[in-house]
């Protein structure tokens, strides 16, 4: 891809890193200090540890198998080409509201400390559909160094269809990706894009299900989640229904994808080789519940947790990393040995129950790597915690007087990076309500400078 209008991109990113820095500096001026040996209640992690025994290490191990290109290209000519991210962010037709236009539901959903510096809520009807969920959260400050794809600046949010009452059987479990164009922080406006699997050599595709709770975009590559396995896919294969229609896949006159107007096929998956994968036994094969990428090891690493239950009879939830591939013509791949397989660079627990993002990131001249744990509330909470995690011990930052440290967003999941404007971007994921009309908390997508974050950690 040609990458256009970088240095005008440049110029536009310094200023609004340079504007964020402030406003962070005087949002977090107040902030309530906690450390590993002051906080309260009772549930702090401690530190990680390092996971070396090389049956445990051998759990992590992943499995490439990628899409036959001559498949992808069959699929490709039968629905008239591949379409840009640029086209589709073209073709945008839902704004995001900022956060003067979010409700009350929507804004009490954003952390405590530190105070988001941006935030924005869905488009209405998006915002309180039950049968769809916010899940995971990736930019185009993880695919490209400099935060633009081509001409723009994009963020991608992976949905989820839930199991609930109202709506057609036959979607339930499909996966969808918000395709957000950020180039103005001041209107952001998205296209839905479909997740498909290619069959019949091509000629057909099928829908792809799964939950979507993690999702990172590196180079020309989209990771996300499927339980046991990471599905790849391929961001130059973009392509476009041409029926409008409840179906997904070949129909009489072309292409039809329940009614969205673009298809993302998978280009390719990555299984644990232990599998299948066990979320009730930290002694198994881990689950996939959360990614991210860490642009500070080299080469390049793609960060993935699992999530276990609060109060989980002393579980440990586990960390790792894979790095990416810096071989020709894999750009945007894992690393594989001669076998296809992919070994965990590093591996980690945590004493973090319900972890619903995790980031690894190391700052310029730092000896060791901080890793950002994004704990869900327990029992009785409504905000989450956010944890700063190394070999040596946890901090986080307290919200009140009694030193309560639940002053992370409520129900967010996960966390993705921007190094060209240091924000921590997440989103909150509104919690179901009762009767499943809706969600009960609102959907805020929102970001966050790091270096707020690292100010009430100290």
């Amino acid at each position: 891809m040609k990458h256009r209008g970088r240095h005008r991109r440049r110029r536009r990113g310094r200023a609004l890193r340079a504007t964020l820095a402030g406003t962070a500096l005087a949002l977090t001026a107040a902030a309530t200090l906690i450390s590993t040996s002051q906080a309260a209640g009772g549930d702090n992690p401690g530190s990680l540890t390092r996971v070396t025994a090389a049956a445990e290490t051998a759990k992590l191990r992943l499995h490439e198998d990628l899409t036959d290109h001559r498949t992808l290209d069959t699929l490709t000519r039968a629905m008239g080409g591949a379409v840009d991210v640029h086209g589709v962010l073209s073709s945008a037709d839902r704004t995001m509201r900022d956060r003067s236009a979010c409700d009350a539901a929507e804004t009490a959903a954003l952390p405590v400390r530190p105070a988001a510096t941006r935030a924005y809520c869905w488009d209405h009807d998006d915002a309180t559909t039950p049968q769809w969920a916010p899940r995971s959260v990736t930019t185009s400050g993880d695919a490209e160094a400099d935060g633009l794809w081509g001409p723009d600046r994009v963020i991608l949010s992976g949905w989820t269809h839930q199991d609930r009452p109202g709506g057609p059987a036959a979607e339930r479990g499909l996966a969808r990706i918000a395709f957000v164009d950020a180039d103005d922080p001041y209107r952001l406006a998205y296209r839905w894009v479909l997740l498909v699997a290619p069959r019949a050599g091509g000629q057909d595709f099928t829908a792809v299900r799964t939950g979507l709770s993690g999702m990172v975009w590196y180079r020309d590559k989209l990771f996300v989640t499927a339980r046991d396995s990471l599905l790849v896919f391929d961001l130059h294969r973009i392509l476009r229904a041409n029926v409008d229609g409840a179906t997904i896949g070949r129909v009489d006159g072309g292409y039809a994808a329940d009614g969205y107007q673009y298809v993302l096929p998978t280009a390719g998956s990555y299984r644990l080789a232990g599998g299948p994968c066990s979320a009730a036994d930290d002694h198994g094969v881990p689950c996939f519940s959360t990614l991210s990428l860490d642009r500070t090891t080299i080469p390049a690493s793609l960060v993935a947790g699992e999530s276990l239950r609060p109060g989980g009879n002393g579980r440990t939830a586990r960390v790792w990393r894979y790095s990416f591939s810096t071989a020709p013509g894999r750009a945007g791949l894992l690393a594989t040995d001669a076998h296809g397989d992919v070994r965990a660079a590093e591996a980690y627990t945590t004493a973090a129950a319900g972890v619903q993002g995790v980031l690894s990131h190391r700052r310029d001249g730092a000896a060791r790597t901080d890793w950002y744990v994004d704990r869900a509330p327990s029992v009785g909470g409504r905000h989450g915690t956010l944890w700063r995690q190394t070999t040596s011990g946890a901090q986080t930052a307290t919200c009140a007087v009694d030193e309560t440290h639940a002053c992370w967003g409520r129900h967010t999941a996960s966390l993705s990076y921007w190094r060209e404007t240091g924000e921590l971007w997440t989103l909150t994921q509104g919690a179901a309500s009762d009767d499943g009309s809706g969600p009960a908390d609102g959907r805020v997508l929102y970001a966050v400078p790091l270096d707020a974050v690292d100010d009430t950690l100290r």
